[in-house]
């Protein structure tokens, strides 16, 4: 089976972004396929690189970092959601006269066309938060 999954959710106000990572594991576990994983409104925040996580908490960023990266996932983040809370990979950066990227390089910018293209090409459509 094929599933897209969509994070609205943050990494830390609420389960959701975790349950989400938990889930992707459990579909890669199963044998299942991920064609997308879309990071959408606050869930775009879970692609930022400039968070600072206490040491004695779980960095969500990071493992979903990793998930994408082993996997070689498709980790999508919207653009507009994206640049309005300050997520910019470096080509936005450049484009908006930022000083750097802060969106994790593993992860990549996207629209909302590559949602329906997810949508249609999976059999499961999943949304977190």
């Amino acid at each position: 089976m094929i599933f897209t999954i969509v994070v609205h959710a943050p990494p830390y106000s609420s389960e959701a972004a975790g349950t989400a990572l938990r889930f992707a594991e459990a579909v890669l576990r199963g044998g299942h396929e991920i064609y997308r994983i879309f990071f959408f409104a606050d869930g775009v925040h879970n692609a930022n690189r400039l968070t600072v996580v206490s040491r004695d908490e779980v960095n969500l960023q990071d493992q979903w970092r990793e998930l994408i990266g082993k996997h070689g996932l498709d980790g999508t983040v919207c653009v507009s959601s994206a640049i309005n809370r300050g997520i910019v990979d470096a080509e936005q950066a450049e484009r908006h006269e930022l000083d750097g990227s802060s969106m994790h390089p593993e992860f990549e910018i996207g629209g909302l066309g590559q949602l329906i293209d997810a949508s249609l090409n999976s059999d499961r459509t999943v949304s977190f938060g």
